[in-house]
């Protein structure tokens, strides 16, 4: 059977599961789960659907007269680049997906680049063209300007572009929406201009482990492509790790792809990808070798993390109330267990009972953290911190390449912030009243500035970053200006005491909530921190007085998110983390505590 391996990206959004979606549909493929509604097959994590992102990379697999086609749905943050790379690795062309309107953004370069490197043959597909204010042609001219912005080769350039509504499972070759009639010319274009695998099946056999999933009854799965040779069910093997050291096992179950799901096969061959079960210390970027002649292939290179965070057991007064995991044994198996599908996390113990987690960007951290919290796990973390490096003794720090849309009207303070934040704007156009700027700035000079970017463009802006470059740190890093709103005391916040202090700042909590002492529940208006009274509650006596009976107006709280938050604390600051609340508070509970450690510091 022929075989093609085509790895999808694109941009956030831009359409990219909608697209494998259509693909799955009409070739009539059987799917192993109810489609009838709107949900998108292959957007299966929770958090993947309230988000309407793609997080983890996804195998699904068509035949289309008589080709079968495995297709990787690939996640378009370049915070989750550790999964795009491996999964590349398994690819031998892609489907470069780009909004028919917004044209080739940040991260469509990021993936784009590494797909170039490994030269992969790209199809570019506009979609969306059925937008109103779709503009293909511009959309095509900044693709082939973006190619040539990465180095790519004249036969890389020359390449081939089909036309699409995905969401109506349409495509065509220009981009006349009457004349389409279904999604058949991708598959086409797949069949014609994607390389078959370039593979031997009478060498040796050669696999590389690009992904590893979990089975309740099957233990530890590997997925990946095989380079040479076949693949038997049953057959002895030999795993070679990432130090090289060998070891002989046998396969329990050897799984093909078929639409979305995994079913038990026999047998095999080189090009194709497949599942399989029995080696259970296997991690990605390891090979599976023939057990006569076992060589090994290269092993898989990932970014390193740029960003690091401090992970700690919860001791607040509050502390295994809520949550079912809060040891730190717990926490420390879960953190390690998250390493073996990870490539781009790294976790390291500290002497004092705490770990620290680095990742690709704030973005990586934060879904990590969530996703703990909603399997019942608690914990505190420290604020992000950027990974420094030492190079030639000189101290580096990362850079991103910063990607701005937003109102015209909203230019000056972007300009202001972001000047103030060590920002060097590199380039600015304004088109209908919307400008677009790009800069270079430390990572670091991005804490905290989202949330401000989103309140200065009302909503309207766009903010992208990629990873740069290593430079020399420019150092008089202006700390956080505005303090903490602190409860005093433990107990139930009430109406007449938040009333009271509402003029002092921004309140995170109503009433009725149960808070602790040392516990942030309000942003200060001003620099330094407020310890205040937010349980207070007005005496009550038997004298009447005129004024009894008066209406006090309360402000509305400010809800703080998790990605709220970590952008929020300070270095003194911790954030507590719970599957039911996330809580700000001191690192030191007592107002004397603290005010003694501040002076030590």
């Amino acid at each position: 059977m022929n075989i093609r391996n085509i790895a999808i990206i694109a941009h956030v959004d831009h359409g990219k599961t909608t697209l494998v979606d259509a693909l799955l549909r009409q070739s009539k493929t059987q799917l192993n789960k109810d489609v009838s509604g709107s949900d998108l097959i292959m957007d299966s994590n929770e958090l993947e659907k309230e988000r309407g992102i793609t997080i983890f990379s996804k195998n699904a697999s068509v035949v289309w007269n008589g080709t079968k086609i495995n297709i990787i749905d690939t996640p378009g943050h370049a915070d989750f680049g550790g999964e795009v790379e491996r999964v590349l690795n398994m690819a031998d062309g892609c489907l470069l997906l780009v909004d028919a309107k917004e044209g080739p953004m940040p991260q469509t370069r990021f993936v784009l680049k590494k797909a170039l490197a490994m030269g992969h043959k790209i199809i570019v597909v506009i979609n969306k063209i059925d937008k109103p204010d779709a503009r293909p042609d511009y959309v095509l001219n900044k693709t082939f300007e973006l190619f040539i912005e990465l180095g790519a080769d004249d036969q890389a350039l020359n390449f081939p572009v089909i036309y699409a509504v995905a969401k109506q499972g349409l495509a065509g070759t220009d981009a006349n929406l009457k004349a389409m009639k279904d999604i058949e010319p991708v598959f086409e274009a797949i069949v014609k201009h994607i390389p078959a695998p370039v593979a031997d099946p009478e060498k040796p056999l050669q696999l590389l482990v690009s992904n590893i999933i979990g089975d309740d009854f099957k233990g530890r799965i590997a997925i990946g492509s095989i380079h040479n040779g076949k693949i038997k069910a049953g057959q002895d093997v030999v795993h070679i790790n990432r130090e090289g050291v060998q070891k002989k096992y046998r396969l329990m179950s050897l799984m093909s792809f078929v639409g979305l799901g995994r079913v038990d096969i026999q047998e095999a061959s080189a090009g194709d990808i497949v599942a399989l079960a029995g080696i259970p210390d296997i991690t990605i970027g390891e090979t599976i070798a023939d057990s006569v002649n076992p060589e090994a292939l290269p092993l898989l290179k990932i970014d390193e993390p740029t960003v690091k965070m401090t992970f700690m057991v919860n001791d607040s007064p509050f502390a295994g109330k809520e949550g079912k995991f809060s040891t730190s044994r717990q926490i420390r198996a879960r953190l390690f267990k998250e390493l073996e599908t990870d490539m781009a996390l790294r976790v390291e113990d500290t002497a004092d009972g705490k770990w620290i987690v680095s990742g690709r960007g704030e973005l990586h951290l934060a879904i990590l953290i969530e996703r703990l919290r909603r399997e019942g796990y608690e914990m505190q973390v420290s604020r992000p911190q950027v990974i420094n490096k030492e190079i030639n003794g000189k101290k580096m720090t990362p850079y991103e390449r910063l990607y701005i849309e937003a109102p015209d009207f909203s230019q000056g303070i972007i300009i202001q912030k972001l000047g103030g934040r060590k920002g060097e704007l590199k380039e600015m156009n304004t088109v209908d009243n919307t400008v677009f700027m790009e800069y270079i700035i430390p990572t670091r000079g991005l804490f905290g500035y989202r949330a401000e970017f989103l309140t200065d463009t009302r909503g309207l802006g766009i903010i992208n970053t990629i990873f740069h470059d290593y430079l020399p740190d420019p150092g008089n890093w202006k700390e956080k200006d505005q303090g903490s709103l602190v409860a005093h005391e433990t107990g139930i916040t009430n109406l007449y005491g938040m009333v009271n202090i509402q003029d002092r700042g921004i309140l995170f909590y109503g009433p009725a909530v149960q808070v602790y002492e040392g516990e942030v529940v309000g942003q200060n208006s001003r620099s330094g921190d407020i310890w205040v009274n937010v349980c207070k509650t007005k005496k009550l006596s038997n004298m009447r007085s005129k004024g009894d009976g008066g209406v006090e107006h309360f402000n509305t709280p400010k809800t703080m998110d998790l990605e709220d938050a970590l952008e929020y604390i300070g270095d003194d600051e911790l954030v507590e983390i719970t599957p039911l609340h996330v809580r700000i508070r001191k690192i030191y509970l007592s107002a004397l505590q603290n005010k003694r450690m501040s002076r030590q510091e």
